[in-house]
């Protein structure tokens, strides 16, 4: 039987059960920590500090917590996290409801908040492998259901629910993500403990955070895998930065239209991620993913030109499949060829040099706008994707994505952790 029509593991429905429910609860805190903020204060600097504090996590300690993942047993980790989130939760809900809340504590609740994101993301996209044998179809059917539960639940369920929740109480979202982060830690723990990677020689954090850095830096395929994001992240931030400007200046939209507009970006999303391991398999993960890059760079510049709402829907949607292929494809390739020792840390690399692209992007998008027209950071952000595209292209081609599988498998050999009972647990300590 070929691997595409194995069964995924009964644990991994476990997992994705938690992931489902924690991203409920991400997007109803999502909605409302910036609503909580305006009600405390107008100031716009104040409340760019809350939406702000929740990034920096990823910029400071990305390298290094993917280096503490790696030394750490990653099913405990995440479930130690998601209970210290809970935990966390309940301090601004009980401020809340004897109205002591202020901006500097919802700003360091976001910041907490992001650093426990970052140790649990890491922590769950190194154990996603060990549960699935580092099976490259299984990583492209997990990590797709996976896509798809996260886009429907924070960017659909989650901050229309954390809205409607809010007029009930402002402890009420903290309150009802607070019981996300519990399910999901009860979920976590039942989960098949994998054995751990074999301890490297005794090095100090930064060294082996800086190893897993270079790790990235000098293999073409995960560089090629990490430039994705990144130059996406400078584009789309583009595009995001003057979307609402550009949808009411020059397409008549109002705040509901604006609403469905990112609704079709949502839903292409869906779309893609769905259709991910099908494309894979059709054209080869190498070609599937300059495929997918591709598509986005011509569906932003289809919006820079879209001349009624519809068909800037229908650009934003493309866009959005393409984004929803891309980010199955591309983590799952990753999961399948790096080390089960490296996992955490050249996970969290990727994703820092996407934080980090961010603030870049959303700098170019409104100094293009303002110096020129609010249509040049679409068509600016269309033609660094289409440039990424180029590049990446040659580092990301069949041929070398199959020579990495190969030499992931003779290195490794076929991968079959022997799962150990949870109730039996004797892993070292977290810290």
């Amino acid at each position: 039987m070929t691997s595409d029509l194995r069964k995924l593991p009964a644990g991994f429905g476990r997992l994705w059960t938690a992931q489902t429910v924690s991203s409920l609860g991400d997007g109803v805190t999502h909605a409302a920590l910036p609503l909580l903020a305006l009600t405390l204060t107008r100031d716009p600097m104040a409340l760019a500090a809350v939406t702000a504090a929740g990034t920096l996590p990823w910029l400071l300690f990305g390298v290094l917590g993917g280096a503490l993942v790696d030394r750490w047993d990653r099913r405990r980790t995440m479930w130690v996290t998601d209970t210290a989130r809970a935990v966390l939760l309940a301090i601004p809900a009980a401020a809340a409801a004897l109205d002591v809340l202020s901006v500097p504590l919802l700003a360091a609740v976001a910041f907490l908040l992001g650093l426990g994101g970052l140790f649990f993301d890491t922590a769950a996209t190194a154990y996603l492998p060990d549960l699935l044998r580092r099976d490259p179809a299984l990583l492209e059917r997990a990590n797709s259901r996976l896509r798809g539960a996260q886009t429907a639940m924070s960017g659909f369920a989650g901050p229309p629910a954390g809205s409607a929740l809010l007029a009930f109480g402002r402890a009420v979202p903290l309150l009802a993500d607070t019981v996300s982060f519990v399910l999901s830690a009860l979920l976590v723990r039942t989960l098949p403990a994998m054995p751990r990677p074999l301890p490297e020689v005794r090095e100090s954090l930064l060294r082996q955070a800086r190893a897993g850095a270079s790790y990235v830096l000098r293999d073409r395929v995960l560089l090629g895998l990490a430039l994705r994001p990144a130059v996406g992240n400078v584009a789309f931030l583009a595009v995001e930065t003057v979307l609402a400007l550009f949808a009411h200046d020059r397409l008549g939209i109002d705040t509901y239209g604006f609403g469905l507009l990112l609704t079709a970006e949502a839903t292409g999303g869906l779309l893609g991620a769905g259709i991910a391991s099908y494309l894979g398999r059709r054209l080869g993960t190498g070609t599937a993913l300059t495929c997918t890059a591709a598509v986005e760079g011509l569906a932003i510049l289809g919006l820079a030109v879209a001349p009624n709402p519809y068909m800037a829907g229908l650009a934003l949607a493309v866009c959005g499949a393409g984004m929803g292929a891309t980010m199955v494809l591309a983590p799952s390739l990753r999961q399948a060829i790096v080390p089960a020792r490296l996992m955490g840390r050249v996970a969290s690399t990727s994703r820092m040099l996407a934080m980090c692209a961010a603030p870049l992007g959303a700098f170019l998008g409104g100094w293009l706008a303002t110096t020129y027209d609010i249509r040049t950071p679409l068509y600016a952000a269309g033609v660094l994707l289409l440039a990424m595209t180029t590049v990446t292209a040659s580092m990301t081609s069949n041929r070398r994505v199959e020579a990495a599988l190969h030499a992931a498998a003779l290195a490794n050999g076929p991968y079959h952790p022997t799962p150990k009972d949870p109730t039996r647990e004797n892993a070292p300590d977290l810290l």
